[in-house]
């Protein structure tokens, strides 16, 4: 791996800030200052200071009810940025995304290698939504949703579709198309008029006002790694 991914994927520091820290020589390799060209391998020891680069940080693991409007990014340059909004003291990034109009739940952390297990839709993780259209929908309709749907280049995969009322039901995916469940409902005459994401994997929403977040207990988390590191 590049020496610049593999400090950045630690979460403590970017790819430009770890540029800075090899042209300064603090950064050594199996005990030798780095040099330019090299691999990192994974049983290599690489060290800041003298200091590993787990020691360097404390992971930070936050559950955030997004509204909607805001834009799941970390760019500074983009107006309404989630990591703007939520202002947390340490630098932290999204766990995959909500477009910007869905609203509700959404990881928070830097830990790259926890991200990059949750966000890899192969994986089967499972999110749920509640999803609210803007007419009465049929028995037909939740079974066709369930069953998976036709899209442009794309069939979904088989979900769970339990209604709630005439005009919201309950969504529960393992896969993560660009703007799946909108685009599914369109396939049936249905428009999307809020969405918003309630749980993923054992992390539930529940009790978190809009625009609030909170540290993920020490139950979620270990729960939360046993799913993501049982193989």
């Amino acid at each position: 791996m590049n020496i610049y991914k593999y400090i950045s994927l630690t979460g403590r520091f970017s790819r430009r800030e770890a540029k800075r820290l090899i042209e300064a020589g603090r950064v050594t390799v199996n005990g030798e200052v780095w040099e330019s060209g090299q691999l990192i391998q994974s049983d290599d020891e690489v060290l800041v200071d003298g200091k590993s680069l787990e020691n360097l940080r404390e992971l930070v693991y936050l559950a955030f009810n997004k509204p909607a409007g805001i834009t799941t990014t970390a760019a500074k340059h983009v107006e309404g940025n989630i990591i703007e909004y939520v202002n947390y003291s340490e630098r932290i990034f999204p766990v995959g995304r909500l477009d910007k109009e869905t609203e509700g739940l959404i990881l928070l952390t830097n830990d790259g290698d926890l991200a990059n297990r949750i966000s890899h839709s192969e994986n089967g993780h499972e999110k749920e939504y509640t999803v609210t259209v803007d007419k009465p929908f049929t028995n037909e309709f939740i079974r066709r949703m369930s069953e998976g749907v036709q899209l442009p280049k794309a069939v979904t995969k088989p979900c769970v579709v339990e209604p709630i009322s005439d005009c919201v039901f309950r969504i529960t995916l393992t896969q993560g198309l660009n703007r799946q469940i909108r685009r599914m409902c369109r396939a049936f005459g249905y428009t999307v008029t809020k969405l918003e994401r309630i749980r993923i994997m054992n992390i539930y929403l529940s009790g978190l006002q809009r625009g609030s977040y909170r540290e993920l207990t020490v139950q979620e988390l270990e729960e939360l790694k046993r799913s993501l590191y049982q193989n």
